[in-house]
């Protein structure tokens, strides 16, 4: 439940922080109002950490630049043309933006930026009503035009107009809406949810770059899955990521198998907390919370049924990987992120072979070096892939995995697992055959390649012997 004495007290403290005093007095000094706005007067409501500081005044850019220069050690004006002007403060990020009261031309989603003078017009332009209070300082009034603090209470989101006009004003909101339902814990009032459902279309005209920045967003947040669901049950995900809602595929009463959907679900939230507790300081991973969520996006396009009511995915893997690696690339992911997803996804299926039966050396070293430097998320993303509620299967997964780690790890501190290689380099195999750089000399590294995985380290004079009984047996 908010606690809205503790919340006052937070934002009076907002209020009195060095950075906001040094702006607020000098924004009063010239005659402009000024008002801290959006997240971080929510965020100190409810207890949240406040970050950057963004405030809303009736000065325009121009004199926004003035009254900063003097109090900033920086200053930038990136976003000039939309009112806002941005500055290092006393070793704080904050950005500073005029009134609006812009529209969207419902084409090209370019705004039509008109300045304003009043703080409440503002507020209600914004996404939704926890976003649309402000904090007046110096004078220290909170300005809720909307209800946002109602909302709070409550724990939902809504907008402050009409869902259909505030989307059709950027229909970029929508998804804004499931990312705040999951970084904030908050449903989504039914409203905002019919809304979106019947403007799932009009998403075609948001940029593929917008689109990417808030699906990362949401899958770094604490509970990715709230805000998907959302997604999937509007028909939004379906305009973007539609291998996702593919997954619920129909079950019929003679062929039984998983709920693939809620099975993904369930390793992505399997993955965050093994994320969580591997690396509880770290950044969230969001390749491997992607490669989560999409590693078994292959089945559809691969389940068959079988005589006797079995289902088979046969080799869902490999189509999951190249299906993942398309979808991202229309969603302007950056060529590493795809790389990583597509090769985790190519690489879940590989251990539960390992849990069939124990692996010889040689395989534990294919499985350490096809994974790379991905060999971490790999073991992440396997160890969350166990969703079964046979606890005697579940544990005894768990201890087979236990087992392949515990046996890299020793095969590493044997052998240096970690840059697997031949023994002889490129210069010494030429050197051995007296041959020139050619094929010839990648196909020899490759087979000592083949040597090191087999054997392990048998040490240069061995692999020499080796390498020239290979050549005599080729000629």
């Amino acid at each position: 439940m908010l606690n809205m004495a503790d919340g006052v007290a937070r934002l009076a403290a907002l209020a009195a922080s060095p950075v906001v005093v040094r702006v607020a007095d000098a924004f009063a000094a010239a005659g402009f109002e000024l008002a801290i706005v959006g997240g971080p007067v929510r965020d100190a409501l409810i207890g949240r950490p406040t970050h950057d500081l963004d405030f809303a005044t009736n000065a325009r850019p121009d004199d926004i630049l003035r009254i900063v220069t003097p109090i900033s050690t920086a200053q930038w004006d990136i976003g000039r043309a939309f009112g806002t002007i941005g500055a290092r403060v006393q070793g704080e990020q904050v950005e500073i933006t005029t009134y609006r009261a812009d529209s969207y031309d419902g084409a090209t989603r370019k705004p039509v930026v008109a300045f304003g003078d009043v703080l409440d017009d503002d507020l209600v332009r914004r996404d939704f009503t926890v976003n649309a209070m402000a904090l007046r300082v110096p004078e220290r009034a909170l300005v809720d035009p909307s209800g946002g603090v109602e909302d709070l209470v409550a724990g939902v989101l809504r907008t402050p107009i009409d869902p259909r006009v505030s989307f059709g004003d950027d229909p970029l909101r929508m998804l804004r809406a499931a990312r705040f339902s999951s970084q904030l814990g908050f449903a989504v009032a039914p409203e905002t949810s019919e809304a979106i459902a019947g403007l799932t279309a009009t998403l075609a005209i948001v940029s593929p770059e917008r689109v990417q920045g808030e699906l990362v967003r949401l899958l770094a947040s604490d509970d990715p899955v709230r805000g998907i669901r959302l997604l999937v049950e509007t028909g939004l995900l379906a305009e973007f990521l539609p291998e996702v809602p593919a997954l619920r595929l129909e079950v019929d009463e003679h062929h039984h198998h998983k709920d693939v959907y809620e099975h993904s679900l369930t390793v992505l939230r399997q993955a965050i907390a093994l994320e969580r507790s591997r690396h509880p300081d770290a950044e969230p991973d969001v390749p491997l919370r992607l490669a989560a969520l999409l590693h078994d996006i292959g089945k559809p396009a691969t389940r068959r049924l079988e005589p006797g009511g079995g289902v088979t995915f046969h080799h869902h893997d490999v189509k999951g990987a190249r299906l993942a690696r398309a979808r991202l690339r229309d969603l302007r992911f950056d060529s590493d992120t795809m790389t990583v997803v597509a090769r985790l996804i190519e690489l879940h299926l590989r251990f539960f072979g390992y849990a069939e039966g124990a692996w010889t050396d040689s395989a534990v070293r294919r499985y350490v070096r096809d994974a790379g430097e991905e060999l971490e998320r790999l073991h992440i993303l396997t160890r969350a892939d166990v969703t079964t509620r046979n606890k005697r299967k579940a544990a005894r997964l768990a201890a087979a995995y236990d087992d392949i780690e515990a046996r890299i790890s020793q095969l590493a501190a044997q052998e240096e697992l970690d840059a697997i290689r031949p023994e002889l380099d490129g210069n010494r195999i030429q050197e051995v055959l007296g041959i020139g750089p050619g094929r010839e000399v990648g196909e020899a590294y490759r087979y000592l390649l083949e040597v090191r995985l087999d054997e392990g380290v048998i040490g240069a004079d061995a692999a020499e012997q080796r390498l020239l009984e290979w050549w005599a047996a080729r000629s």
